[in-house]
């Protein structure tokens, strides 16, 4: 029968029995140092200064944006109070299709004076950033539709030719939301060409189950605006502002648009599509 005793060298404590104690000791001690070097390497991983590691690419940083700045896309005070027709999400992209206008030196000075005359009666607007003449309602597009949405619109404009429309009646408008109201030119020549446009471009907005354009548009080029509906004070003044468009010294102001390409504003992106000669 075996038993097991304690080692009597261990109670006595021999020199044999110091060194393989020792030995055992040392042996221990390399098994915890090496199954703490793993998370030893890992600790000195986690304390070296960020600004020592290799930056993001820009490209995988836009893919996952702070809360914050899609709450900045949201607020109002930073668009000079405008709010938006829909809600502001990723991948969507506002869009819209219109003819553009080159404004001319007298129609800036009549601008400056529409707008002075209009803050006189306590109606600050503010100037449009760029002047057109809309061919389409605003849409949400989306991000993979952009190809083929401007492709569509080059194959349906290439046959339309080269025209010219003018502009010399002043006109009050609001947004459909009620958040904006705009003072605008309405259009009195080219109106037959223009809505063989529409239907062209509206065309294309069924083709992807958009919205199409107005029944019976009103085509002008909207000058400036300001928040809120002012339709009816700003109606008010029409004649006055409209006798500021009449009676200048050259004559009645008109406002020419040469229509010799369309263009389509999708977010960032602006595309052109050329008109034919004649």
């Amino acid at each position: 029968m075996l038993v097991g005793y304690s080692s009597s060298s261990e109670e006595d404590g021999e020199p044999g029995s110091e060194a393989r104690s020792r030995n055992s000791r040392r042996s221990v001690e390399e098994d915890e140092r090496s199954r703490d070097l793993p998370a030893k390497k890992k600790a000195r991983t986690e304390e070296l200064d960020p600004k020592t590691r290799l930056p993001l690419p820009g490209c995988l940083l836009s893919m996952f944006p702070d809360d914050d700045d899609e709450a900045l896309t949201e607020d109002s005070s930073l668009h000079g109070g405008r709010i938006r027709s829909f809600k502001h999400e990723r991948g969507n992209w506002a869009t819209y299709v219109y003819l553009p206008y080159a404004p001319e030196k007298e129609f800036e000075e009549l601008l400056e004076e529409l707008l002075s005359t209009l803050g006189a009666h306590g109606l600050m607007l503010t100037q449009q950033e760029e002047f057109h003449l809309s061919l389409s309602q605003t849409v949400v597009l989306r991000h993979h539709w952009i190809q083929p949405f401007t492709q569509s619109l080059q194959s349906g404009l290439s046959q339309c030719r080269r025209f010219a429309c003018s502009a010399a009646t002043l006109k009050v408008y609001c947004n459909a939301e009620r958040t904006r109201t705009f003072l605008g030119m309405e259009v009195s020549t080219g109106h037959a060409q223009l809505l063989d446009l529409v239907r062209l471009v509206d065309k294309t907005m069924t083709e992807f189950q958009l919205d199409t354009f107005y029944k019976e548009p009103s085509f002008h080029v909207s000058l400036a605006w300001c928040v809120g509906d002012q339709t009816e004070k700003m109606k008010e003044l029409l004649q006055e502002l409209q006798s500021l468009v009449d009676n200048r010294e050259e004559g009645p102001f008109l406002l020419r648009l040469d229509c010799v390409e369309v263009r389509c504003r999708t977010g960032n992106k602006t595309f052109r599509f050329s008109l034919k000669t004649s």
